[in-house]
């Protein structure tokens, strides 16, 4: 048994996965380096290289670590629907926490931007490839159920153009400097959905 599969050694592996995840959300891919993660995980530099293999390896498993966080609260939201709560509204805002992150509720351009700049910036890392389409399929599966669960029923074609009106507004609005970008997708989305 190696140090890093002891209780202890997975703990510490974990601790820096989430501070790599936490440095990803607040400062995209270019955030993550050893010493800035082993720093946010108040461990020494050495562990970030005695856990994995390489920085690309930390990477991936911080993108893995963020996007299962916020496809767990999709799903527990979803639990959570009840019959007076699965109007366009509701249906609205869960799909925009899912595709714009919940960091976009509190306004603003920096969380939607650090977002899109992450989507745009992952074909950059060819190493990501395999995760992110696996983390698109379980992304679309939940909006597909949300939607299902809430009484409406949408085919994969529909599915894609209402991520693809979201996402053609959010950067339209990023390029026309709107403050508020998540407010003009809900906008654009909830137009769809009524």
């Amino acid at each position: 048994m190696t140090a890093a599969s002891t209780p202890k050694g997975e703990r510490r592996r974990q601790t820096l996965v989430r501070a790599a995840a936490q440095l990803l959300a607040e400062g995209g891919f270019d955030a993550i380096r050893h010493r800035a993660v082993a720093e946010r995980a108040e461990l020494p530099l050495a562990s970030t290289t005695y856990y994995f293999t390489s920085l690309d390896d930390l990477v991936t498993e911080a993108v893995r670590y963020e996007a299962g966080e916020e496809l767990e609260a999709g799903r527990r939201r979803l639990e959570q629907l009840t019959e007076e709560h699965r109007g366009t509204e509701t249906v609205t805002e869960l799909m925009l926490d899912l595709l714009l992150g919940v960091r976009s509720r509190d306004g603003g351009v920096e969380p939607v931007l650090l977002r899109y700049e992450r989507l745009v910036g992952a074909p950059r890392r060819p190493y990501l490839a395999p995760l992110m389409r696996e983390l698109s399929a379980q992304l679309h599966d939940l909006l597909a159920e949300i939607l299902a669960h809430c009484g409406m029923e949408v085919g994969r074609d529909r599915m894609f153009e209402l991520i693809a009106l979201v996402d053609g507004t959010v950067v339209n609005a990023l390029n026309e400097s709107d403050p508020d970008p998540r407010g003009a997708a809900r906008r654009m989305l909830r137009s769809q959905l009524e």
